[in-house]
């Protein structure tokens, strides 16, 4: 191994053991802050306590399902986007920006105005059908003529403005659907475990798939041609990939709404940090993306203080700009 080598390995290792540091502290933050606050050892002691007092319970049936469900959507959301980026070879790519959030969430407050009673289970492949649609909405608005990254990019926001009206028409129309409201500006507060329960199996499954798929979509953003020389289906990785972005995404979307720009900022993030061999790069974002949303999660309980706010508000505080950056250099992907 060559010293240029083993200098980047070293780095990807204290990268790796940084992030995962600040994941754990934020974790450890998220469970500990609050309308009131339980000191860092108490908390500690709570996550493996089996008695029945008052901590304990707020600890382990209140803040840890929500600090779990943070790390899962906020790394399930940065590996859909990073997914979205490479296959499309856009850097605007992501499920906001595309319209795969919004397509979710009108197809989940559709189905529950029709169908009030639906049950966990169908609200998250009602969501996939949602998502799918979205996405493929986009795909079919901008491929007319030549197709650019910002008009990509546009086309996806304007397909996601409209969905999000039709979405917030609905809701206007319906009395009995305004509680979903809060939900839809994407909010992980109130959550236990039966909703880590439904997001488990989808985000983890995905998860671990896209990273078998990680050798072979870093062969595709090389270009067709070259993925083709090298024996790679190109239309079987894109389906693929499209598939697991549906899956990642519409089942983040049914538990916590649509949570906005974490899958545009952290694919981005990742790449600077350990380049843009996606075999490294998925599983980095994973990890970043659920840093990302911890940390978020923590702000929004202060920024209406004491009042808590969706975590989706802060991931578009500081997603929105990042999109106007990126749309203003107007690049794709870079390796």
């Amino acid at each position: 191994m060559t010293g240029k080598a083993v200098r980047k390995n070293r780095k990807l290792y204290i990268v790796a053991l940084t992030g995962i540091v600040i994941l754990v502290i934020g974790i450890l933050l998220q469970i500990a802050l609050g309308s009131s606050p339980i000191p860092l050892p108490d908390v500690i002691k709570s996550l493996v306590a089996t008695d029945d007092s008052k901590t304990t319970a707020i600890v382990q049936t209140l803040r840890l399902p929500r600090a779990v469900l943070a790390v899962l959507l906020g790394a399930s959301l940065a590996v859909a986007g990073a997914l979205m980026q490479a296959i499309t070879r856009n850097s605007l790519a992501s499920p906001q920006v595309f319209g795969v959030n919004a397509g979710a969430s009108l197809a989940i407050v559709t189905t529950l105005i029709i169908w009030p009673g639906m049950n966990s289970q169908w609200t998250v492949y009602t969501a996939f059908l949602g998502a799918a649609l979205g996405g493929l909405t986009v795909y079919l608005f901008a491929t007319g003529g030549k197709t650019t990254h910002v008009k990509l990019a546009l086309a996806g926001m304007a397909v996601h403005l409209f969905l999000s009206s039709l979405t917030q028409g609905a809701i206007v129309l319906n009395e009995q659907a305004t509680d979903v409201v809060y939900w839809l500006v994407g909010s992980i507060s109130g959550k236990d475990w039966t909703h880590v329960k439904i997001l488990v199996p989808w985000a983890a499954g995905g998860l671990i798939l896209s990273f078998i798929l990680s050798r072979s979509i870093s062969i595709l953003v090389l270009g067709e041609n070259m993925a083709t020389g090298l024996g790679e289906k190109v239309k079987w990785i894109r389906l693929s990939a499209g598939i697991l972005v549906i899956v990642l995404a519409g089942a983040s979307v049914a538990v916590a709404g649509p949570i906005g720009f974490i899958g545009l900022i952290v694919p981005h993030i990742t790449r600077k940090l350990v380049g843009g061999d996606y075999q490294r790069t998925l599983p980095f974002a994973a990890l970043f993306g659920a840093i990302l949303l911890v940390y978020a999660d923590i702000l929004s309980r202060y920024i209406s203080y004491p009042y808590e706010s969706p975590v989706g508000i802060v991931t578009a505080l500081i997603g929105a700009p990042f999109f106007l950056y990126l749309a203003r250099k107007g690049r794709g992907i870079k390796q």
